[in-house]
């Protein structure tokens, strides 16, 4: 019979060991769609900004070639008719009808054609998005692909890390169960050497168990005890007193450990394995399930999505496209998407005069949306926007943050726990300084506790 040690780390160890299996297959399968999904959103991305090339200049084969070179991308020029005007990576007069190509065939119906599969042109297998496009009243077919085994080695090579800080979790995890559980071992084994000087000071009861080593030797000896406390009946009500007090004790610490090893249970684990367990459940009990499971499995997403970028501007690994962008647009369409979100929320946005500037409009969206969003999470009064030609300021009347914590809480991975910040997996504002910087804007911070808070990002 295993002690009780011994025992609750091996059902933890097994626990973990599914929980591995069962989460890290889905989670194989739907990160592995969403990468791909990612990739061809940058791929549309990649389209639009070509079209918009394409409006100023006829040159196709040159505009494709230049594409190649910076994005390393193959570009592709295609008539109605199927026709290969131009290519990065190979000879345009060279090349077959197109006009069949599945993302070809799907963009002629569809907003984007995709499609993956292995090229007839450079024998490579492609992950294509294609569109089609209208010049000088022409129809045309722009296409774009990108090395899909790259793509694949970059999703396994992340998987890899989230592996690794699985594993290192549930290690760190079952070294913590372990000396927990071992420091209970110690107290029972007192608790049981209380209980054998009070052998003959309890009122006689019978008591077994066979849940494990510890309380097999409780039972016994609190069997032993009240044999042995019958005999002593003048004493029974001070001894009686003495044991239930124990007793309780007992009780008290098993109630606390129970709740303790409930607690690092998560909630995607918990209600999956119920769905699992009741197949019989009532549906909109299963709905409601269900839905605590997708909205925990969406907020992992985006602090994947937000992990993910966060570690492309750390390694300047991110690929940066400038055009001279509206910011007052920007901003304005940043707060009708949070407003989805925050419907019974008033946002201010007041500004005098546009301000025209070269930014990375994706990247920057999402710094203003961070700030917007933070604005929005710690205070529950309006939130005013203003924008002048050399700052964009978001402010709040919230929570604020203490004098010491400013510097701190752009830092990658720093989290304020004394006061009710939560910085999004410790990276959300640092991940805004990073876009900040990228641009050589600055960050500014302005904080007093109970107060609000004032962030500018000044250009």
């Amino acid at each position: 019979m295993d002690n009780l040690s011994k025992k609750i780390l091996k059902r933890f160890l097994l626990l973990s060991l599914f929980l591995f299996l069962i989460l890290g297959s889905i989670s194989y399968f739907w990160i592995k769609q969403l990468y791909v999904e990612q990739i061809r959103t940058d791929l549309i991305h990649d389209l639009d900004i070509i079209e918009l090339e394409l409006q100023k200049d006829r040159d196709f084969q040159k505009i494709a070639d230049d594409i190649k070179r910076l994005t390393s991308i193959r570009v592709t020029i295609i008539d109605k008719d199927g026709k290969v005007l131009a290519d990065s990576d190979a000879d345009a007069t060279k090349m077959q009808n197109h006009k069949s190509r599945p993302e070809i065939f799907e963009a002629t119906y569809k907003p984007y054609g995709t499609s993956i599969r292995e090229s007839y042109t450079v024998s490579k297998e492609l992950l294509y998005v294609a569109k089609k496009i209208r010049l000088d009243d022409k129809e045309y077919f722009l296409r774009v692909a990108t090395n899909f085994h790259v793509v694949y080695d970059h999703f396994i090579a992340f998987m890899a890390k989230i592996t690794i800080l699985f594993l290192l979790f549930t290690g760190g995890f079952a070294y913590i169960i372990y000396k927990i559980s071992d420091e209970i071992r110690i107290e029972t084994d007192r608790v049981v050497a209380f209980l054998e000087d009070l052998k003959s000071q309890r009122r006689s009861l019978s008591i077994s168990s066979t849940y494990s080593e510890e309380f097999n030797r409780i039972t016994k000896l609190l069997s032993e005890t009240s044999e042995a406390l019958a005999k002593k009946a003048k004493k029974k009500s001070k001894y009686t007193a003495k044991l239930k007090l124990a007793n309780r004790q007992k009780d008290e610490i098993l109630s606390a450990i129970s709740h303790e090893f409930k607690n690092p249970i998560s909630v995607i684990s918990g209600y999956a394995q119920t769905l699992l367990e009741d197949m019989q459940m009532a549906p909109k009990l299963r709905k409601k399930f269900i839905d605590k499971i997708y909205t925990s499995a969406k907020k992992l997403s985006a602090m994947i999505d937000r992990l993910r970028l966060f570690i492309k501007l750390e390694e300047d690994s991110h690929p940066l496209k400038y055009t001279k962008s509206s910011i007052n647009k920007i901003v304005n369409d940043v707060i009708t998407q949070i407003q989805e979100s925050y419907p019974n929320r008033e946002i201010y946005f007041n500004t005098k005069e546009d301000l025209i500037i070269e930014v990375d409009e994706a990247l920057f969206s999402i710094a203003v949306k961070n700030l917007i969003e933070n604005a929005l999470k710690y205070s529950e009064d309006e939130i005013y926007i203003r924008l002048s030609k050399d700052k964009l300021e978001v402010e709040d009347r919230g929570i604020g943050i203490e004098k010491r914590e400013i510097d701190k809480i752009t830092s990658k991975f720093y989290r304020v726990s004394n006061n009710g910040w939560d910085n999004s997996l410790g990276i959300g504002l640092s991940l805004v300084a990073h876009i900040v910087r990228v641009h050589n804007f600055k960050l500014e911070i302005e904080s007093q506790k109970g107060e609000g808070s004032l962030f500018k990002i000044v250009f």
